[in-house]
Protein backbone atom coordinates (compact mmCIF):
# COMPACT_ATOMS: atom_id res chain seq x y z
CA UNK A 1 0.00 0.00 0.00
CA UNK A 2 1.43 3.31 -1.09
CA UNK A 3 1.26 6.25 1.34
CA UNK A 4 -1.17 8.96 0.33
CA UNK A 5 0.63 12.33 0.52
CA UNK A 6 -2.71 14.20 0.60
CA UNK A 7 -3.99 12.17 3.54
CA UNK A 8 -4.31 14.09 6.79
CA UNK A 9 -2.02 12.38 9.27
CA UNK A 10 -3.30 14.38 12.24
CA UNK A 11 -1.18 16.24 14.71
CA UNK A 12 2.56 15.63 14.41
CA UNK A 13 3.81 13.31 17.14
CA UNK A 14 6.14 15.84 18.70
CA UNK A 15 3.49 18.57 18.75
CA UNK A 16 1.07 16.73 21.04
CA UNK A 17 3.47 14.97 23.40
CA UNK A 18 5.29 16.81 26.12
CA UNK A 19 8.48 15.48 27.66
CA UNK A 20 7.10 16.29 31.11
CA UNK A 21 3.66 14.70 30.68
CA UNK A 22 3.10 10.94 30.57
CA UNK A 23 1.27 9.47 27.56
CA UNK A 24 -2.51 9.25 27.66
CA UNK A 25 -3.83 6.10 29.31
CA UNK A 26 -6.42 5.76 26.53
CA UNK A 27 -3.62 5.16 24.02
CA UNK A 28 -2.27 2.21 26.02
CA UNK A 29 -5.77 0.81 26.47
CA UNK A 30 -6.39 1.09 22.73
CA UNK A 31 -3.07 -0.62 21.97
CA UNK A 32 -3.81 -3.53 24.30
CA UNK A 33 -7.33 -3.90 22.89
CA UNK A 34 -6.01 -3.79 19.33
CA UNK A 35 -3.42 -6.50 20.02
CA UNK A 36 -6.09 -8.62 21.70
CA UNK A 37 -8.58 -8.33 18.84
CA UNK A 38 -5.92 -8.77 16.14
CA UNK A 39 -4.47 -11.85 17.81
CA UNK A 40 -7.92 -13.34 18.50
CA UNK A 41 -8.99 -12.89 14.88
CA UNK A 42 -5.78 -14.46 13.58
CA UNK A 43 -4.50 -11.30 11.92
CA UNK A 44 -1.53 -11.00 14.30
CA UNK A 45 0.89 -13.85 15.01
CA UNK A 46 1.54 -14.86 18.62
CA UNK A 47 5.20 -13.80 18.54
CA UNK A 48 4.32 -10.39 17.11
CA UNK A 49 1.59 -9.91 19.72
CA UNK A 50 3.98 -10.87 22.52
CA UNK A 51 6.63 -8.48 21.15
CA UNK A 52 4.21 -5.57 21.07
CA UNK A 53 2.94 -6.42 24.54
CA UNK A 54 6.51 -6.64 25.80
CA UNK A 55 7.08 -3.04 24.73
CA UNK A 56 3.80 -1.87 26.22
CA UNK A 57 4.51 -3.68 29.51
CA UNK A 58 8.02 -2.23 29.74
CA UNK A 59 6.74 1.28 29.08
CA UNK A 60 3.90 0.94 31.60
CA UNK A 61 6.32 -0.47 34.17
CA UNK A 62 8.54 2.57 33.74
CA UNK A 63 5.59 4.90 34.16
CA UNK A 64 4.32 3.08 37.27
CA UNK A 65 7.80 3.31 38.79
CA UNK A 66 8.07 7.07 38.21
CA UNK A 67 8.19 8.74 41.64
CA UNK A 68 6.88 12.02 40.19
CA UNK A 69 3.71 10.45 38.77
CA UNK A 70 0.55 11.42 40.69
CA UNK A 71 -1.08 8.52 42.54
CA UNK A 72 -4.35 8.68 40.57
CA UNK A 73 -2.41 8.32 37.31
CA UNK A 74 -0.23 5.56 38.75
CA UNK A 75 -3.28 3.44 39.62
CA UNK A 76 -4.61 3.80 36.06
CA UNK A 77 -1.28 2.75 34.54
CA UNK A 78 -1.05 -0.11 37.05
CA UNK A 79 -4.47 -1.42 35.92
CA UNK A 80 -3.35 -1.25 32.29
CA UNK A 81 -0.13 -3.07 33.19
CA UNK A 82 -2.11 -5.90 34.78
CA UNK A 83 -4.37 -6.07 31.72
CA UNK A 84 -1.38 -6.29 29.35
CA UNK A 85 0.28 -8.96 31.50
CA UNK A 86 -2.94 -11.02 31.56
CA UNK A 87 -3.19 -10.84 27.76
CA UNK A 88 0.44 -11.88 27.41
CA UNK A 89 -0.17 -14.90 29.66
CA UNK A 90 -3.25 -15.88 27.59
CA UNK A 91 -1.11 -15.77 24.43
CA UNK A 92 1.60 -17.94 26.01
Amino acid sequence: MEPNPTEDRGTPVNASVSATEPPEQDHFDAAISHVDSSYSSGVLAAKAAKGILYSVIETLGTLVGDPDLPEHARSGYQALLVSAEELRSRID
